[in-house]
């Protein structure tokens, strides 16, 4: 399987979250021109007799394709019902997958999704990146379209380390797939980070003037393979999850990423990808760097 055949997974659960995720998932899938797989899980822990628990699936699932179809009828989602715990699902299916959606709450399996639980359990541990669709509107009001929004602009946080390559990477990719969108690339610094960096520890300014030139250092060479993509480089003085959050108020989709290796130990997002997920105001996407 090539990597223009795996597929945009999205993850459906019956809530108004996971219609709005499944609506983010089918565009995305059109943009970048993929395979979409709308998957519910069906919990182990729900107590329900096989039968009527299979059934249930297969109506979700046909009315999610129904739905899928309206926003792109030239797609032909697949589905998939698994018995397993959520998260484990997802992970497991996230080998074989482009992308994961989720919504940043649901019900059923996802009933605990406050940001929380299987959401923050699958973007800690998945192979691929996990895009969780945040919506603070009021509950049931699915038919306001997560996938539609006023912002086109794209924000990838990065550090100033080689593990920034995997966000720049899907976020210059993700831009390039939409007509007219920048890509603002934010990288918070402290003076404190300047020293841990080896960088100035007294001058303000200097320190300044040192993070706009690793941000341009970070980013070198990108805009030959993008030359569509406008880039805007923001070096901000101040925490990175502050300034990723305030920043996500006006992104179509934040991008951060998230180290790999950690996941046998049980370990999960960053201080910083945590908070970014739990507060943001959009869509973000976690990727494993």
């Amino acid at each position: 399987m090539t990597t223009n055949d795996l597929p945009v997974i999205a993850a459906v659960d019956g809530s108004a979250h996971g219609r709005q995720a499944l609506d983010w998932a089918t565009r995305e899938a059109v943009r970048r021109a993929l395979p979409l797989l709308i998957v519910h899980v069906r919990p182990l822990t729900r107590q329900i007799d096989e039968e009527t628990g299979r059934r249930e699936a297969e109506e979700l699932l046909a009315e999610s394709v129904r739905r899928s179809a309206i926003i792109a009828p030239e797609l032909r989602p697949s589905t998939l019902a698994p018995l397993d715990f959520p998260s484990a699902a997802l992970v497991s299916l996230a080998r074989d997958a482009a992308m994961v959606v989720v919504g940043s709450r649901g019900l059923g399996g996802f009933r605990s999704l406050m940001t929380g639980s299987n959401s923050l359990a699958t973007a800690s541990m998945a192979s691929c990146p996990v895009v969780v669709v945040r919506d603070d509107g009021p509950e049931g009001d699915d038919d306001r379209d997560a996938g539609v929004t006023a912002f086109t602009d794209i924000v990838a946080g990065v550090a100033a380390d080689e593990s920034s390559e995997a966000v720049l990477e899907f976020a210059f990719a993700t831009a390039a797939s939409r007509p007219g969108a920048r890509l603002r690339i934010v990288h918070g610094w402290t003076m404190f980070s300047s020293m841990l960096a080896g960088g100035p520890v007294l001058d303000r300014e200097e320190a300044a003037d040192s993070a706009a030139r690793t941000l341009a250092e970070l980013t070198s060479g990108w805009h030959e393979q993008y030359p569509q993509v406008e880039i805007v480089r923001e070096p901000v003085n101040g925490s990175a999850s502050r300034t990723l959050v305030t920043a996500s108020a006006t992104a179509a989709l934040t991008v951060i990423g998230r180290r790999k290796g950690g996941e046998s130990l049980g370990l999960g997002l960053s201080p910083v990808a945590q908070t970014t997920v739990t507060h943001a105001l959009g869509p973000v996407a976690v990727v494993p760097c």
